[in-house]
């Protein structure tokens, strides 16, 4: 549907019917010189028929209909009556004709409109014509009939000349309204577009918040716990009288440090490849990201260095890993074993596994801790809760991968991570 026209639309409007008024008065006075018609004008009636053909054309495109019917029955009524003007007229109706197809809202009524319109002009034509052909008046009296008679001639060239006329308005009309309907369509397509951008761009915002919040917990969590973890143990060393109480304290005391140096590291890293290269900071090539399951040993000598039993085992036949898996299943050990030192309790033992099939990749992270405390260690009584597991399950999610996660049936906690290997894996 198309909306209707503004300020701009209307002044150029009256405009048009201001133009086609004063040269449609002008051709009367010249017709009339001319003597178009053996009777001279009555002024009055010339006065309603340049009215009738100029002045609907103001509301043309809001009543188009409307407005076409009116200029038709002025158009045949002054020429009925001997108004001398058949130039301004036929451009007024034009228009008309044009703005029913250009600018009626409803197709349907545009189609039947037009056609009845264009049926009564055809009828009076040829009843104007079949009314000149019974009269001898207009032919002189020598004249004589050739391959064509005169009547005839001049019905065929006014019918041709109506077709064209009336086709070409039909025509202009209803491309007009394409046009208009395929600008709609364009500008509606940039507005969605607009709006897309807008959403991409607040998605990607949001992506960006929740992968620095990941990077943040990976770098920080686990240093924290373990300097925690530490400090703790210094503390009870310091307390006592022993030798080599002092030197467990210094040790711890190491460690902390150590942990703390560590994540000073990364963070430095990892704020680094947040930075753009505009900002004359060049990306980070070693960090966090790059940390893979060739670290888990390390990963669980820090956990020895807490004081607290810790295994890793490797089964099976191992295979390189895509860049992307080998980092996935570092960041999930390493959750796993920060939130496994959180809650497990301090005499829980921790084993990490990492196994090979020929299926999959499979990373188990067990601890011996109080099944209770174990179920509570995301936030949640049951699998599937907290922002620690829900972090796990995206990064393995977006790899392929499935993680299981819960309580052990004879105490502690499982994490389990599984991978699938891809076909080039396998062959390798």
């Amino acid at each position: 549907m198309r909306p209707a026209p503004g300020r701009t639309g209307l002044r150029a409007d009256g405009l048009l019917a201001l133009g086609i008024a004063l040269g449609a008065s002008a051709t009367v006075v010249l017709y009339s010189a001319a003597e178009f018609f053996d009777e001279p004008t009555v002024p009055w009636m010339a006065a309603l028929m340049v009215l009738g053909i100029s002045g609907p054309l103001v509301w043309r495109r809001m009543y188009p209909i409307t407005v076409t019917v009116i200029i038709s029955i002025a158009f045949i009524a002054g020429l009925q009556n001997g108004v001398p003007e058949v130039l301004f007229s036929n451009i007024a109706l034009f228009v008309g004709m044009y703005s029913i197809g250009a600018w009626s809202r409803s197709r349907r009524r545009a189609l039947i409109s037009r056609a009845i319109i264009v049926g009564a002009m055809f009828a009076w034509l040829f009843w104007s014509l079949t009314q000149a052909a019974f009269d001898t008046s207009l032919a002189p009296e020598d004249s004589g009939i050739g391959f064509i008679a005169p009547g005839v001639a001049f019905g065929i060239i006014s019918v041709l000349t109506n077709i064209l006329y009336f086709a070409g308005a039909w025509a202009f009309g209803d491309r007009a309204w394409a046009a208009a309907r395929e600008k709609a369509q364009l500008e509606a397509r940039t507005a969605e577009l607009a709006r897309e951008r807008e959403r991409t761009a607040e998605q990607a915002v949001a992506l960006d918040r929740v992968r620095i919040g990941r990077e943040l917990h990976d770098v920080v969590a686990h240093h924290v716990s373990v300097m925690g973890i530490q400090a703790g143990a210094a503390r009870r060393a310091l307390g006592g009288d022993r030798p080599e109480a002092a030197v467990a304290a210094v040790d711890s005391l190491e460690a902390i440090e150590q942990s703390a140096r560590q994540a000073v590291d990364e963070l430095h890293r990892l704020v680094s490849t947040l930075r753009s290269p505009a900002d004359g900071e060049s990306e980070a090539v070693d960090g966090p990201s790059t940390r893979t399951t060739a670290h888990l040993p390390l990963l669980v000598d820090d956990v020895r260095g807490t004081g607290r039993p810790a295994t890793f085992t490797v089964v099976g036949e191992p295979v390189p890993l895509g860049p992307l898996v080998d980092t996935t299943l570092y960041r999930v050990a390493r959750e796993a074993v920060t939130n496994s030192l959180k809650h497990a309790g301090a005499s829980a033992t921790l084993d990490v596994r990492l196994r090979f099939t020929p299926e999959a990749v499979e990373l188990e992270v067990a601890d011996s801790g109080v099944g209770a405390r174990a179920a509570a260690r995301f936030g949640a009584s049951t699998p599937g809760g907290g922002l620690g597991q829900v972090g796990m399950r995206e990064r393995l999610a977006a790899v392929g991968g499935t993680l299981e996660a819960g309580p052990r049936s004879r105490s502690g906690y499982l994490v389990r991570a599984s991978v699938p290997l891809m076909v080039s894996e396998r062959t390798t």
